[in-house]
């Protein structure tokens, strides 16, 4: 990859912790902050990815009130050259991740053909599916050293199952992510790397906010909270070396 580094096989775990370090894209809100919080408390070390510095300090102190340790990276997944030099960081300061749980979403209101705009559809691809594959091709080398991990892509009972309201980039984007998972047990298992894609329905997040008709209070208590969510992914994480979950789909009951 270009970049001078020690591999995971090179730490040493730290007193009172796992030795576990996962890397969190998306990790300033929703998803992304709840499965922060929870692998902090299994006792992983935690790298915060996320676009805005102040929502990434949020996190990093709601996992120090847990006793946990969290190491906060700035960085847009989407552009290249700062995706590299967030990875260099991380392996500089704690050495390469041991797993992966790749949160950072985007979508737009506007969502249907008739209304939608290719720059927004590039952009939602590009958060949604290119930046997470990116972030596995940068760290798959070093799995293979350490002989495994798990990656976890969070993508939506929408890339699940149709939904026409989804939005047409945010179905594909989240449709596609099955596939890299797909690939990566195909042909990373046998190295101990095991991908799983978690497919949540409707989370009660700020992410609402993005919908054409924003859901009131009382839709609002009938979904899944982010930590539904987080114990979801904490799941997949604490599997077995030998166990490959490869999908899990997780939605609220419906209540009359």
């Amino acid at each position: 990859m270009g970049l001078e580094h020690n591999t995971a096989a090179d730490r040493s775990p730290v007193p009172g912790r796992t030795g576990r370090v996962v890397w969190i894209t998306g990790a300033g809100s929703g998803v992304g902050q709840a499965v922060a919080l929870s692998a902090a408390a299994a006792g992983a070390r935690v790298v915060l990815t996320g676009r805005r510095a102040s929502a990434l300090a949020e996190t990093a102190e709601l996992v120090g009130r847990t006793g946990g340790e969290a190491l906060q990276l700035e960085c847009d997944a989407t552009e290249p050259d700062a995706l590299q030099g967030a990875y260099a960081t991380l392996c500089d300061s704690w050495g390469a991740p041991t797993d992966l749980v790749l949160a950072a979403g985007l979508n737009h209101p506007r969502r249907y053909w008739r209304d939608q705009s290719m720059s927004d559809f590039r952009a939602i691809v590009a958060t949604n599916l290119t930046a997470a594959a990116a972030v596995v091709d940068l760290v798959l080398p070093d799995l293979r050293v350490a002989g495994g991990g798990v990656v976890v892509f969070v993508s939506s009972v929408s890339g699940w199952q149709f939904s026409p309201d989804a939005g047409v980039a945010y179905s594909a984007s989240k449709s596609a992510l099955a596939s890299l998972a797909a690939h990566l047990n195909a042909q990373e298992n046998r190295y101990g790397v095991r991908a799983c894609t978690v497919c949540p329905g409707d989370i009660d997040t700020d992410f609402l906010s993005l919908r054409p008709v924003v859901p009131d209070s009382g839709d609002r208590e009938r979904m899944l909270s982010p930590a539904d969510v987080a114990r979801t992914v904490q799941f997949v994480l604490d599997s077995p070396p030998h166990v490959c979950i490869n999908e899990l789909v997780v939605t609220p009951i419906k209540k009359q």
